[in-house]
């Protein structure tokens, strides 16, 4: 939507229920996953005493995989609500790159970000800035991610598991197990950079630009300032 079109809305209902209760599961199964990931990758130091009194390690990849479950499942959910919720829901799946105005106020936002300009233009849903990191870290990532991940699960199945037959082929595609877990490492630092980066966004648009953004997440509804110059 326009500047021109938005600037006479004061509240739009954006974000049905079901996408900010997946946004907020997402983000904490991100700093679930996140931390017991790390120490999966680098193990805590072995503790005093005898090995069968502790069991550290052991629950951190209960943990890690509780969470993956979570991760993936809302995920799942996410796409199907997308196919049945409003417009809103679906912007994170496709980026219309065949909309000149789209690619106009992608350079608009970009310009804002790195404070080449204090014009930020109002929107509905997400920007094209936001939609373009969110089709790339929280649809091709995550998905990258759930296969690499699970593909890394099928191991401590065994062979002839669900997760073998779904994501196996993973592991030999991508060059054998050490090299996809060194990838899904690499994914995983990625998110984390996302993350860092989607918060700053979201603070920064909620003290400098035309429209709330964190409320909008929490709340549902996108307030437009409209007495900003």
């Amino acid at each position: 939507m326009s500047a021109n079109q938005s600037a006479s809305q004061k509240a739009l209902y954006v974000y049905e229920a079901p996408v900010r209760v997946w946004h907020w599961i997402h983000a904490l199964s991100i700093v679930v996953l996140c931390t017991t990931g790390y120490f999966i990758a680098n193990p805590l130091p072995s503790f005093g005493g005898e090995a069968s009194e502790h069991f550290f390690m052991g629950y951190m990849r209960e943990i890690h995989f509780i969470a993956a479950y979570v991760f993936a499942i809302g995920f799942l959910v996410r796409v199907y609500w997308a196919i049945v919720g409003n417009k809103y829901a679906r912007e994170m799946f496709h980026l219309p790159v065949w909309r000149g105005e789209w690619w106009r106020e992608l350079g608009y936002e970009i310009k804002f970000y790195l404070f080449l300009t204090r014009e930020m233009h109002k929107t509905t849903g997400h920007n094209p800035l936001a939609q373009f990191a969110y089709w790339l870290f929280n649809f091709l990532l995550v998905i990258f991610l759930i296969f690499t991940g699970f593909a890394l699960y099928a191991e401590g199945l065994g062979e002839g598991s669900w997760a073998d037959s779904l994501f196996g082929w993973v592991i030999p595609l991508m060059g054998g197990s050490m090299s996809v877990r060194m990838w899904h490492l690499m994914g995983m630092w990625l998110i984390i950079v996302f993350t860092i980066i989607h918060i700053y966004m979201a603070v920064r648009a909620d003290i400098m630009g035309r429209q709330s953004s964190v409320s909008t997440i929490i709340g549902g509804w996108r307030l437009y300032k409209d007495d900003l110059p």
